[in-house]
């Protein structure tokens, strides 16, 4: 006959530090899929995030399966490379799906570097410009945007 004591096995609760590992490994996981993510979404290949970081080639892949940790100074790095935030990529902040971003974005993908960096000073001298003022047409209710 068995007793209550016999399987012990199976009633005891996994350790308070089984439970932490478990959850570090589903944030990391996390994280590798949303820097692989970012890094798909941007159009770049491993190869370039590689390049631009300094490391192999077969570190981001490891990065970007879990199998390799990301270091806080090569998380800055991929935030600035991707042109998101740090909090992104730890998950801290939603991705706001932009249509007009998006089409900017598929738009420039194809320029040479030298219209890119024009569209680029272009858009930052319209951040700088402050909104369009609103004037009032002569005979109209209505105010357009100039």
């Amino acid at each position: 006959m068995t007793g209550p004591n016999d399987d012990k096995q199976s009633c005891t609760a996994a350790p308070a530090g089984d439970h932490a590992a478990a959850k570090d490994d589903v944030e990391a996981n996390a994280l590798a899929d949303r820097i692989r993510s970012e890094r798909q979404y941007v159009g770049l290949s491993q190869a370039q995030v590689a390049d631009a970081l300094g490391l192999p080639r077969a570190a981001i892949s490891a990065v970007e399966t879990g199998r390799r940790r990301v270091a806080s100074v090569e998380l800055l790095k991929l935030s600035t490379l991707f042109g998101t935030s740090v909090d992104r990529l730890l998950g801290r902040q939603e991705f706001v799906e932009d249509s007009t971003v998006n089409a900017l974005f598929r738009a420039t993908k194809g320029l040479d570097e030298g219209d890119r960096q024009q569209v680029l000073r272009f858009a930052e001298f319209l951040n700088q410009a402050g909104p369009a003022p609103k004037i009032s047409m002569p005979g109209s209710d209505e105010t357009q945007t100039t």
